[in-house]
């Protein structure tokens, strides 16, 4: 009973909306940390070059509010994708504060700061999550497809490649062709596991 729990849960993964979705999260974190990661840098750059005009406080205020929003709008992606609920809460709870009342409770919140940070973060990390999934699925992918693209095309063209799939080595001895298939799944449904507990991590 105890083994076919544990291997309902390891392949009852596949049929899991928040493991795709956690998929999902990584692939498109690459995308998402290099627009973070640029905004913030930019703003920070800007403002600090304006800081000695008199644009200077209004664009960096700017600059604080759009973090604050772009932090709302990934706390969605994070609820829709990883299925944490992200807390809510009001950046100004008195909608009758003057200009520079609302800038002094942007500069001093600590959240503002912690936002720029996760901004700046995300590059590293998408850059990490991206390169890892991809690398993942496309090794487990190509050894769930050795036993076809052994049938169709031959060892030989498995084993050197033809410009079509190149850097693919699979041992010539046949009874080692599914081996790699078996492989392949397992790998597949462990990069699934992985995926969840990252988003999962990541969203605490």
């Amino acid at each position: 009973t105890h083994n076919r729990s544990f291997l309902s849960r390891f392949f009852g993964i596949i049929a899991e909306p928040t493991a795709w979705g956690a998929l999902l999260y990584m692939l498109l974190s690459l995308a998402t940390g290099i627009i973070y990661f640029t905004w913030a840098v930019t703003g920070l750059s800007v403002s600090a070059g304006l800081i000695v005009l008199i644009i200077g406080l209004p664009v960096f205020g700017l600059f604080l509010l759009s973090v604050r929003g772009l932090a709302l709008i990934e706390g969605r992606i994070v609820e829709a994708l990883l299925g944490i609920q992200m807390p809510r809460r009001p950046i100004f709870i008195d909608r009758n504060l003057k200009l520079w009342d609302r800038f002094k409770i942007l500069f001093t919140d600590s959240r503002t700061w912690l936002a720029i940070i996760y901004m700046i973060l995300m590059l590293p990390l998408g850059i990490i999550y991206f390169t890892l999934f991809v690398t993942l699925f496309s090794v487990s992918l190509s050894f769930i497809a050795s036993p076809i693209l052994r049938i169709i095309f031959g060892p030989e063209f498995i084993n050197y490649g033809d410009g079509l799939i190149t850097n693919v080595i699979l041992p010539s001895p046949d009874y080692l062709v599914p081996i790699l298939f078996v492989i392949g799944v397992l790998l597949f449904f462990t990069s699934m596991h992985l995926a969840k507990g990252l988003g999962w991590l990541h969203a605490r």
